[in-house]
């Protein structure tokens, strides 16, 4: 059977908000060594393209040429369907996490007809809850006792597990359906939420925490996008009879 790198194009590293362009450059050149072609930044402004090229050396320049650019996580994510967050912080409000070899038996099969991204957050704090709030998985590294690994160092962790999957399992995986898009779920979501609000389920005291957990809760789905559509549709005519009742 022959080997299909395509699996590969299907995967972005997503940095959110990183400190440091050379650190970009690093990314980049990682991923080029495991291939992967995508990469996507979340800044303000595009980061200055010397230090990034610096660090990234010449095959991978065209992942700094080509970098994807978004003022926020939203926007960026639209079109995935499965967003993995990396982290070493541990909590009660965060998603069980898994390790990034355990992550890659569970994404290969979305690689055929979905898009998946993986997030890292900035080198000094990581990602935030409200990053968290976007993926359906997290993974963090074992490590001893002592962790330092930089931004890079994780990246490589990851991208040589997906590498190693692509090219050693491909023969086992068995392909699962197209999953709504992240453009999808936030919408469903959002359509949830106000739902539940027309009858006062959610309130300021209680809405983070139940919204967090319908967001785990559906992230254990395989969630298509008819489902997500029918989800919205009949949150909007709750909604639209809530309206009219209460006029």
């Amino acid at each position: 059977m022959s080997i299909d790198y395509s699996l590969l194009n299907q995967v972005a590293i997503v940095l959110v908000r990183p400190k440091f362009p050379k650190n970009i450059g690093a990314v980049a050149r990682v991923a080029c060594n495991m291939g992967l072609t995508r990469l996507i930044v979340i800044a303000d402004e595009r980061p200055p393209r010397e230090p990034m090229a610096l660090m990234a050396t010449h095959k991978a320049l065209p992942l700094i040429d080509n970098l994807e650019v978004y003022p926020n996580l939203a926007k960026a994510l639209a079109p995935f369907s499965t967003v993995i967050g990396t982290t070493a912080r541990r909590g009660r409000h965060r998603l069980l996490e898994s390790t990034p070899r355990d992550i890659v038996q569970k994404i290969l099969p979305d690689l055929k007809t979905n898009q998946v991204a993986i997030l890292f957050g900035p080198e000094n704090t990581g990602l935030a809850n409200d990053d968290l709030k976007y993926c359906q998985l997290t993974s963090a590294i074992p490590s001893a006792e002592f962790s330092s690994l930089n931004l890079a160092q994780a990246v490589a962790i990851h991208c040589y597990e997906l590498y190693y999957g692509v090219i050693h399992e491909q023969k086992d995986i068995h392909f699962i359906p197209e999953k709504a898009t992240t453009f999808d779920l936030e919408s469903m979501y959002d359509y949830i939420e106000d739902a539940l609000c027309e009858v006062d389920f959610l309130q300021e005291t209680n809405n983070e925490y139940w919204m967090r957990n319908i967001r785990q809760f559906f992230a254990r789905l395989h969630v298509s996008p008819k489902d997500a559509s029918l989800v919205r549709g009949v949150c909007k005519k709750f909604i639209h009879f809530q309206t009219q009742r209460n006029k």
